[in-house]
């Protein structure tokens, strides 16, 4: 029997946060437990070997069997609805990653209401006929190609009312590409797949195919219209490396700016006047390259073309990899990124290098940051990697950006009194906006829209899209139950979303019977203004249940506990000579109940916050204590030193 292998990754936010402590379930198709996972601190499952069919019925044009074994996935975690995602495609030496989009729960729901997806066979299997249609040569609207980031998909024929999800462009193309064939293709075969599946969305990008029909998407997911694309299904190392380093770029014509139309079909049940799936494995077989498996189809005076304007991008690649021993500004901002993307993702080392320096320290930063998001880990940051540092920093930013908007404007726990429509303006309207956009970051049905504080077509598509998730009449005004609806989201993200404090210095609390400010900040060492400013409190009056975020004490310091069986919190609390009060209020619990595989915080006076250092010569204890703003004793007694003497290449740990 052949082995391949499941990624199972929960991250939420656009992958601004991580989830840890998420119960994992793998299942056969038979309903027997294969596998029961947790996920750690970058929310990650071990990658797990998983049997299937030899990879050579999969290379088969002629084979009508199913090639390859399937099997399903239940996602358990604390605050969060429940997801599970079913007839999951498995192939032999293929690993298949699973992104989970856990949603978070609403205020005061009991229990977790559960998701269910069916990933099902590729496009390329099927039998239905495609009838793509769209202009070859003309006519065009926009002047220029550009990479939509995000970009809108429908997620059913254009004139259904199936909602609408946003992604990034490389991640859209990962989507569709693993949604239309299968990864055992050879290499040059799934690029040339791959190019024609990037070329068609620009080609409707460019076109406004859909946006220039009154639709407010970019492109469906419907085979007969468009590509293939399944919201929440695997995607295949294979794809996602060659998607990664071709994602901007494009077939067009000879002398020609515009992105073909690259129609498609997979050959043998279905035939097309474009590229033959099937065929493209005929020809990468008998050793053709992928531009002249795409000149068999289409014209022979197409060329790859590039792009590099790319909406919402940060910066532009600098055009040539950065690796050990770079220098200049485009160092100095990745290690910007890097740094500010630690705060989240923790694993992710300091960068120790001089500003603008691409030094071992850095070069360290970077291959973590690849092992943690499946690029190549190989230290060198090529295109690739820039855009994906670009696009988990742009989120991680935008996430950090709100939760402190939200603190600055004051958003209370009544939601206003007044009725919002088309045409309002005003103070009420910048909240709406506000808390739609929250909202967006964890419910991808939600677009993004501008905070002007005029309520415009696009607020109101936003809340016409939230009134239907909400299953309320969704005619566009906002009243006292659309209101109600988005206040108990918003608090229900607040509460149940592991928040910027889990490592950025503050503490998540729920206010517990006879609890005041003043007795939070004597527990928690800090002040009654710390914790209203924080929070954007303008009075001192508390409610059960309500969550704050708590400054933490340079003093408080955690430790992570992932929970045993037969674990309590009274028997945890004994083992590291802490109470159970302490847990349950640096946790946010409001109960005793702890579910095996949960990860907890635990108050640990006596560990130590720290990062690597690899001696260097000439090094000291004195100059590095300088260096890093600590004291020679302070190294020594972190690792147990009894000596100055150091060694080159012994890695230190430094109280940071």
């Amino acid at each position: 029997m052949a082995i391949g292998y499941l990624t199972i990754q929960a991250r939420t936010a656009h992958d601004a946060v991580a989830l840890s402590g998420v119960s994992i379930t793998i299942s056969n198709n038979q309903g027997n437990t294969v596998y029961q996972l947790v996920t750690d601190e970058n929310g990650e499952a071990q990658e797990v070997p998983l049997e299937t069919l030899d990879k050579s019925f999969s290379q088969n044009a002629y084979f009508t069997a199913t090639p390859y074994i399937s099997y399903n996935v239940l996602a358990r975690a604390l605050g969060f609805n429940t997801l599970y995602i079913s007839d999951i495609p498995i192939f032999e030496g293929e690993n298949a990653i699973l992104p989970l989009s856990l949603v978070p729960m609403q205020e005061n729901q009991r229990t977790p209401s559960q998701t269910e997806i069916t990933i099902g066979k590729p496009a390329v299997a099927m039998t239905k006929m495609r009838e793509q249609e769209g202009p070859v040569s003309s006519p065009y609207v926009l002047r220029q190609v550009v990479i939509p980031n995000p970009i809108t998909v429908h997620l059913g024929p254009p004139d259904t009312s199936a909602k609408n999800v946003q992604l990034s462009f490389p991640d859209y193309v990962k989507n569709a590409a693993s949604s239309e064939i299968y990864p055992t293709w050879p290499k040059a075969a799934l690029t040339a797949n791959i190019y024609a599946i990037i070329t068609f969305a620009l080609n409707r990008i460019y076109t406004e195919w859909y946006r220039s029909r009154g639709y407010q998407f970019d492109i469906t997911n419907s085979t007969a219209y468009d590509q293939a694309f399944v919201y929440g299904r695997p995607i295949y190392e294979s794809i996602s490396k060659i998607v990664d380093e071709i994602f901007n770029e494009y077939v067009r014509r000879s002398g020609q700016n515009a992105p073909y139309f690259t129609s498609f079909c997979n050959g043998t049940t279905v035939t097309c006047n474009g590229l033959s799936q099937w065929g493209t494995v005929t020809l990468a077989n008998k050793g053709y390259t992928p531009l002249r498996i795409l000149r068999s189809y289409y014209p022979k005076d197409i060329e790859i073309a590039e792009t590099n304007t790319i909406t919402g991008a940060l910066s532009s690649y600098p055009g040539t990899p950065l690796q050990t021993g770079s220098t200049g500004l485009d160092v100095q901002t990745l290690q910007t990124w890097l740094n500010r993307i630690r705060r989240n993702y923790p694993a992710i080392p300091v960068i120790t290098d001089t500003s603008g320096d691409f030094g071992s320290s850095t070069k360290a930063a970077v291959t973590k940051f690849q092992q943690v998001f499946h690029l190549t880990p190989d230290g060198i940051v090529g295109k690739g990697t820039w855009y994906k540092i670009s696009s988990i920093y742009t989120a991680v930013s935008r996430l950090a950006d709100l939760n402190s908007e939200g603190s600055t404007l004051g958003i209370g726990t009544v939601p206003p009194s007044s009725v919002l429509r088309q045409g309002s303006s005003g103070q009420d309207v910048v909240t709406l906006q506000y808390l739609l956009n929250v909202i967006a970051e964890y419910y991808p049905d939600i677009p993004r829209i501008d905070q002007d504080g005029v309520f415009g077509s696009g607020t109101a598509q936003a809340v016409i899209a939230f009134q239907r998730l909400m299953h309320l009449a969704s005619d566009g005004v906002v009243g006292k139950n659309t209101w109600d609806a988005l206040y108990k989201t918003y608090r229900g993200i607040q509460q149940n979303v592991p928040g910027p404090g889990s490592g950025s210095g503050t503490i998540r609390y729920v206010v517990q019977p006879g609890d005041s400010l003043w007795l939070i900040a004597q527990k928690y060492n800090t002040t009654v203004n710390a914790i209203k400013n924080l929070n954007g409190l303008t009075s001192d009056i508390l409610s059960v249940g309500q969550v704050l975020q708590i400054p933490a004490s340079q003093n408080t310091s955690t430790i992570s506990y992932t929970v045993q069986p037969g674990d309590s919190l009274w028997l945890i609390a004994q083992k590291y000579n802490t109470t159970v009060d302490d847990i349950k209020q640096l946790n946010g619990l409001t109960g005793n109940l702890i579910n095996v595989g949960q990860v907890l915080k635990i108050p640990a006076s006596q560990a130590s916050s720290y990062f690597s250092y690899t001696v260097k010569a000439g090094d000291s204890l004195w100059l590095i204590a300088q260096k890093y703003n600590t004291t020679v004793n302070a190294i020594k007694s972190l690792n147990g030193l009894t000596s100055d003497a150091l060694s080159i290449g012994q890695v230190l740990k430094i109280p940071s």
